[in-house]
């Protein structure tokens, strides 16, 4: 684990290690919104043959998810976002001003811009924001798992490294997102903006990459 200090040395945030490998963002008061965006699968033999091919499309669309957040952001022009491409979706990150997680303000806001419901879950339950900075392993071609913390014995500790060792070679080449535009309040807010450097330097937002 590891903590991010603010200008007066209090904890801005904390960068942990998810059970698959990769380093996730917690923030209590930079708010980060997860849209998820499904691929309409391919339709079947039986599907294709009896015109049901578009029977359930996704829920959402890209073009429609932005659509709903431009709306949303003339109509609450004090707010200001960056927003991103993930693999499956979009990210949010609020850069007008701190945003407690968990409160009223904060569902009011993952509804209305349709956030995956199981990251409301996680935000709600522990009180924080995430934000995933590293690829997921498998989209980078590394299928092992590392070893779980806290490690049982050295040997563990020793895989968990050696594993580490090999996805950091193998991440090299993919970005976990890509900017798209910032909207809305140009202003950010100084409490955002070292977390906005530290999201965009990690993720490498800015780059050419592809996704992962």
């Amino acid at each position: 684990m590891q903590e991010i200090k603010d200008a007066a040395g209090n904890t801005a945030a904390v960068i942990t290690r998810n059970s698959y490998g990769c380093q996730v963002l917690n923030t209590a008061r930079v708010m980060f919104v997860d849209i998820d965006l499904p691929e309409p699968r391919p339709a079947g033999f039986f599907q294709k043959l009896f015109g049901k091919a578009n029977a359930a499309p996704p829920a959402q669309t890209h073009d429609g998810a932005l659509a709903t957040i431009e709306n949303w952001t003339r109509n609450h022009p004090d707010w200001g976002w960056r927003i991103y491409q993930t693999r499956a979706g979009l990210r949010l990150l609020a850069t007008h001003g701190p945003v407690e997680a968990g409160s009223s303000a904060t569902n009011e806001v993952f509804d209305a811009l349709g956030a995956d419901p199981l990251y409301q879950k996680l935000c709600l339950s522990q009180k924080c924001f995430r934000a995933r900075l590293t690829p997921k392993p498998w989209r980078c071609g590394v299928h092992s798992k590392p070893e779980r913390w806290p490690w049982l014995d050295e040997k563990r500790e020793k895989r968990f490294q050696k594993w580490e060792t090999t996805y950091q070679s193998y991440i090299f080449n993919w970005a976990t997102c890509k900017l798209v535009r910032q909207i809305g309040n140009p202003s950010v807010h100084p409490e955002v903006e070292s977390i906005v450097k530290l999201h965009d330097q990690t993720t490498k937002a800015e780059s050419q990459l592809k996704l992962a």
